[in-house]
């Protein structure tokens, strides 16, 4: 299967940022994290991984930074809550390939919901995970979505920075 065509990749990238799936919007020729209520861009740049605030008009902009999107699930819907727990699990194998594919050297998952499924861990903790996935440091974020009110823009800020000085570390730019 290739690529989500919404999905921004190229190898080789620092993280690929892994969406729950894409919004109607999105799937039909959209840019992703688009909704003015989504913080995606505005943490991106607070944190450090952007130099400016891009608009969602410019993600491919993104690989430039060594940031690439990818999708969970490329079966667009009005919320994550509305793909099945089964349909994430279902989409493992196809997740883990692309990042096989890419090998970039973490994956960050935007929200619990699409790994916990994945990995049939219904409680997962925030931030660096144990155990790599498909070879890539994981991580958990919290979900950038305007719909995620446990998180204010402070501690989502807060987590990219985290998994930012990471890798920086991890490649000798700290």
């Amino acid at each position: 299967m290739s690529a989500y065509e919404a999905d921004v990749l190229a190898p080789g990238l620092d993280v690929i940022f892994c969406g729950l799936n894409p919004p109607p919007d999105v799937a039909a020729g959209g840019h992703s994290f688009a909704s003015t209520s989504n913080r995606f861009w505005q943490a991106l740049h607070l944190s450090g991984f952007t130099a400016k605030r891009l608009l969602p008009t410019e993600e491919r902009t993104l690989l430039e930074y060594g940031c690439g999107i990818a999708a969970a699930v490329h079966r667009p819907t009005r919320q994550g809550a509305d793909v099945p727990l089964r349909e994430y699990k279902a989409a493992r194998p196809d997740l883990e390939a692309t990042v096989r594919r890419y090998r970039p050297r973490a994956i960050a998952f935007l929200g619990k919901r699409a790994i916990a499924a994945m990995l049939d861990m219904p409680e997962i903790r925030w931030g660096l995970q144990p155990s790599p996935f498909a070879g890539a440091m994981a991580w958990i974020l919290p979900n950038p979505s305007g719909l995620n009110r446990a998180f204010g823009l402070d501690a989502l800020v807060s987590a990219f920075t985290e998994l930012r000085a990471e890798l920086a570390v991890g490649s000798g730019r700290a």
